[in-house]
Parts: C-alpha cells; sequence; structure tokens
C-alpha cells in the first residue's frame, strides 16, 4: 500500500480524487486516525461463530459515521491506479535487489527516468508525484 507520506505529497501536487467503490483512505480529522477504511456498497464482518466463521452482511454499522467529507480524507491509491494515471509515461516495473524500480517516459525530459522505492506502490507513487508536479507546476 502507498506510504501516507506519498500519498499527503500527491494530494498536495494537485492530484484530485473522485471516490469509488474499492479506493482506500484515511481520514485527517478525528478520532480515526491511522485507520484504512475501503468504500464499498455494504459492509462485511467477519465474526467467530459456533460453526465457525459467519460473514455479516451490513448496510450500516452502529460505531461508524453517519458521513464525511471527502476533503477531510486521504486517498490511498493502489497499485493499479497509480500505474493508470501514469498513462502513456509508464515504461515498466522491475525488481531492483531488495525493492523496486519504475521506469517513466516524463514530458520534456531527456529520456526514461527511474524511481525505486521499497515496495510497488511506492515506486509508482513517486513517478507519478513527479509527473502531476510536471503538470501543474
Amino acid at each position: 500500500m502507498i506510504s501516507v507520506d506519498l500519498a499527503t505529497a500527491l494530494r498536495a501536487a494537485g492530484l484530485g480524487w473522485r471516490p469509488q467503490i474499492g479506493d482506500r483512505f484515511m481520514l485527517t480529522e478525528g478520532t480515526f486516525d491511522g485507520e484504512v477504511f475501503t468504500l464499498s456498497d455494504m459492509v462485511v464482518e467477519a465474526h467467530e461463530g459456533t460453526s465457525g466463521a459467519v460473514l455479516a452482511f451490513n448496510g450500516t454499522t452502529e460505531w461508524a459515521l453517519d458521513s464525511t467529507d471527502a476533503a477531510d480524507a486521504l486517498w490511498l491509491p493502489r497499485e493499479d491506479q497509480l500505474r493508470d494515471l501514469l498513462g502513456g509515461a509508464f515504461r515498466s516495473l522491475m525488481r531492483d535487489g531488495a525493492g523496486y524500480r519504475v521506469c517513466v517516459v516524463l514530458p520534456g525530459a531527456d529520456g526514461p527516468t527511474d524511481y525505486p522505492a521499497a515496495d510497488p506502490a511506492d515506486a509508482y507513487a513517486a513517478a507519478l508525484l513527479d509527473l502531476v508536479r510536471r503538470a501543474t507546476g
């Protein structure tokens, strides 16, 4: 999963978010600090019943917030979303020792640029951050 620091930097650089089912996010205000939420059509909870695990499907949960502004949420894009946002700039994802390296060709760059990171999501995010900053800067 993308680091909170990179997600924050992407938002600050101007990356927009239109929430969709499956998106992960964190609330930036309130008591849920550090908790990751996933948008879904319904809430599914796992409970231990007398015969084993039970999946409970609930439309709402009593402890949850009624609603919150999307502006108070920090989007944590998935790898596939980050790769899609890189669009035609994306060239490859490679294993690099203990980490990964994303190669992109950015507008105005002389050639390919590599972005190393410990995990693929952060490598994609670093490349996208550079792309967004170039587009909005």
